[in-house]
């Protein structure tokens, strides 16, 4: 059996109310609430697993790993904070805990779209600086119905299904694009990312962040939606281009967009996504509810296990 001997370098991203704690995740545990860049390597020294939470791990750091270190382990769903080529290179074994959250993030998903179907943060900010005619006369803002509207789920994995199922309760019409060509199923309508686009009310963003998914959703992408649509992300923030975004939220060129991802994370001070009426801003709290944080350590436990006993599981690389 390999040595679990486990360093964790940036507990307090996931254990921040001292309620999910990394302390049992193996027999032998270090913990540090967070690692700077310049701390990383001596902090790895002589341990044989390493847990980030998507912090950078670039590859000129993990070139200069110690040889006791044989399993790099994220927290979390995405990767791309990793270089899995140096990785590979240097026989580090590299795994994510890949379903922990998915029914949370499809929660915070829906309250997103149900936030922009009532206009509710413009409703907020009328009654924050005492306009109370929203009660006195005919409500003045959009309030839509769900049924019937069609949600367009880009990236159909363990997220964009959960979403899918919740989705179709409140009768919406779905539409998905996939990264490998699927026959419709469920009820689900498989289709070019270009046709979803087009023909959705509410866009919503699954997939990882890759070279090929940067930005994505960019000013051609935005020209392609209807004036009445909304997009949704709470996968990676990049995946948007943010200036694009922000100039067609600004200009009318779609409705609005709920955001639990940025691409600068938190946005700028002077950002105008605090401020516009049109979009719900949440501080990339899709996985963060409490039981998902604690099942995220429970896993990641499990991926070390299985790792010491020749038996890796959601590997990488």
């Amino acid at each position: 059996m390999t040595s679990d001997k486990t360093v964790v370098l940036n507990a307090a991203r996931v254990n921040y109310d001292g309620r999910a704690g990394f302390e049992e995740i193996a027999s032998q545990v270090t913990v540090y609430d967070d690692t700077p860049p310049e701390k990383m390597l001596e902090r790895v020294q002589g341990y044989t697993v390493v847990v980030t939470k998507e912090i950078p791990v670039p590859g000129e750091l993990i070139r200069q790993f110690p040889a006791s270190v044989k399993l790099l382990c994220e927290a979390g769903t995405g990767y791309n904070n990793i270089d899995l080529a140096a990785a590979r290179e240097k026989g580090i074994t590299v795994c994510n805990v890949p379903a922990y959250s998915s029914e949370r993030v499809a929660q915070t998903v829906l309250l997103l779209i149900l936030n922009l179907a009532s206009s509710m943060t413009r409703q907020q900010r009328m009654l924050a600086r005492g306009d109370h005619t929203n009660f006195t006369r005919c409500l003045g803002v959009d309030h839509v119905e769900l049924n019937g509207k069609t949600l367009g789920v880009v990236g159909a994995g363990n997220i964009g299904r959960a979403v899918i199922r919740a989705a179709q309760a409140l009768d919406m019409n779905i539409l998905a694009t996939a990264h490998r060509p699927r026959p419709d199923e469920g009820g689900v309508h498989y289709v070019p990312l270009e046709e979803l686009l087009r023909q959705s009310d509410f866009v919503s963003l699954h997939c990882p962040l890759t070279e090929e998914t940067h930005h994505m959703i960019n000013r051609q992408t935005l020209e392609l939606m209807k004036p009445t649509a909304f997009v949704i992300n709470t996968a990676r923030g990049a995946l948007i281009d943010e200036n694009a975004l922000i100039e067609a939220l600004q200009a009318g060129c779609i409705a609005g967009a709920g955001l639990d991802v940025q691409e600068s994370e938190p946005p700028a001070e002077d950002s105008p996504l605090y401020m516009l009426e049109n979009v719900v801003l949440t501080p990339h709290m899709g996985w963060k509810g409490l039981e998902t944080r604690q099942r995220l350590v429970s896993k990641v436990g499990e991926n070390i296990r299985a790792f010491c006993e020749g038996r890796p599981v959601n590997v990488i690389v």
